[in-house]
């Protein structure tokens, strides 16, 4: 595990990374206390980052003098996590323990900033980039430069969402910060020092927007479908609101009403994060077709009472989409798109992105190269890696890197679906809940009236990517397969 930068006090523990993008963890529980000795390995405290439940070890032994933080605290990667007492020299121990305290409520503080800036404004226009915002969807992406662009403003949302409470024009606001970043204490001293105001909350109409939106703008020679929409203007107004009776807005809570307040961030954050992108970027349109899976049920039977082992529709659904994604025709739909480069990468292997609910939000664990795989081993990797991303256990690796996924929301309740694309894939499958309905089936001695078992299948692509008929004959192909399903059983490649 990686140390990050030093304190300048040989004894602070420094909080390291703990993960590629990942800069600051919830503390969930300490491992140990003040004054308790610990080995090296020794595990300090379990922290939850956005990407998974992380056990920190002790890099020495020693003796704990301080604690940096309170369990629901955000601490940062860079700063101090634990004290040791100073080798030798008990004295000096002390003063740093005491140093420590007020750090610790330092840190408290650092937490309870991190909240609000977990519950800001998550528009592409003030989510702060430095972040890898990728895991739970299934991509990594490059963090964003960290010198503003001309004519844009650096800073993190609970900072843009500070400047709007205080009504001051963070436009105007002169950043300290690393790369010219403006931080709280420049919005509060611009607003101390009479800087250039701009409506805050309380000036504004409660039902304008708060920040405008801004497109990507692409270069020249992009064609008009791959160009993002032009950015609407915000017109700000200095009205004073309306009462929530003439604005049709409820409040939050009625006084006394008893509520629950959950903080936004960990997972769920980056889920909101990645929905927000994957709506504002992809083009979205929706195919939806019923396969009737009778045949395929009696296949699935009789692999399970032969393995032993328990076989769901679900491993030869990725089996069917696997071979229709390696057919040169299907090839745009088993690809990403490079925002950065402004490319289409299309992908040989297919590695595919499995949307799992868990207590702590929807993962998406990946089965790489899933289209050398056979249904049995398929159904298994299914499996494991559904129950390491509900206990939190699962690697981060494996939560990175999808081409295509596959949302099974049949197993809960429902039929069709308008799934949202796990960006920067470019096409996304839902799985609704097979029912037994009235079908009409070819026979010798003409059409026949019988009672299948239809699974309904909703499939979206990025229109930008994949044209409509493209998507229209690969779920055909979908269909196709799943109810002729002899041909399913071995890898779709090798």
């Amino acid at each position: 595990m990686a140390h990050a930068k030093s304190t300048g006090n040989p004894n602070d523990f420094i909080l390291p990374d703990l993960g590629e993008g990942v800069h600051e963890a919830e503390l969930i529980a300490w491992r140990v206390q003040v004054g308790q000795a610990v080995k090296e390995h020794d595990i300090l405290a379990e922290m939850e980052t956005d990407k998974a439940l992380v056990e920190v070890p002790s890099p020495r032994d020693g003796v704990i003098a301080a604690l940096h933080g309170k369990p629901g605290d955000i601490l940062k990667v860079g700063n101090p996590l634990v004290t040791y007492e100073a080798e030798g020299d008990e004295a000096a121990a002390k003063p740093a323990a005491a140093a420590s305290a007020g750090k610790q409520a330092e840190a408290g503080v650092n937490g309870t900033r991190a909240a609000v800036a977990a519950e800001a404004d998550l528009s592409p226009d003030t989510y702060e980039r430095t972040e890898d915002d990728g895991t739970v969807v299934g991509s990594l992406k490059p963090m964003a430069g960290l010198q503003a662009e001309p004519g844009k403003v650096l800073a993190a949302p609970a900072v843009r969402r500070l400047a709007r409470d205080l009504g001051v024009d963070i436009t105007t606001v002169k950043g300290t910060g690393i790369g010219g970043r403006v931080t709280d204490k420049d919005v509060r001293a611009a607003a101390a020092g009479g800087a250039t105001r701009r409506p805050g909350r309380s000036d504004v109409a409660p039902m304008e927007p708060e920040e405008p939106r801004s497109g990507l703008t692409a270069p020249a020679g992009t064609p008009p479908a791959m160009r993002a929409p032009a950015a609407t203007p915000t017109v700000r107004t200095t009205t004073p609101p309306l009462p929530p009776a003439a604005t049709g807005r409820v409040p939050a809570a009625a006084p006394g009403e008893p509520v629950t307040r959950i903080p936004f961030r960990g997972v769920r954050r980056t889920i909101a994060n990645r929905l927000r992108e994957s709506v504002n970027q992809a083009v979205h349109f929706n195919v939806m077709d019923e396969a009737d899976v009778s045949a395929l049920d009696v296949l699935r039977r009789k692999l399970a009472a032969a393995s032993g082992e328990k076989v769901s529709f679900l491993p030869f659904i990725a089996s069917a989409v696997c071979r229709v994604l390696t057919m040169p025709q299907f090839r745009a739909m088993n690809a990403t798109v490079d925002d950065n480069a402004e490319e289409i990468v299309q992908h040989r292997a297919v590695h595919l992105g499995i949307a799992t609910d868990t207590e702590s939000g929807l993962m998406v664990p990946v089965i790489r190269d899933c289209d050398a795989l056979g249904v049995l081993e398929i159904g298994r990797q299914i499996t494991a890696l559904a129950a390491s991303a509900r206990d939190r256990s699962i690697p981060r690796e494996q939560l990175l890197g999808s081409t295509f996924t596959i949302s099974n929301v049949g197993s809960h309740a429902g039929r069709f679906a308008t799934p949202i694309i796990n960006y920067p894939e470019v096409a996304i499958l839902a799985v609704g809940r097979a029912r037994q309905a009235p079908v009409i089936r070819s026979t010798a001695a003409g059409p026949a009236f019988a009672i299948g078992n239809l699974l309904p299948l909703s499939l979206a692509c990025d229109h930008r990517v994949v044209d409509g008929a493209t998507a229209a004959l690969a779920l055909a192909k979908i269909v196709e397969l799943l109810q002729d399903p002899e041909g399913l059983l071995g890898p779709a490649r090798g």
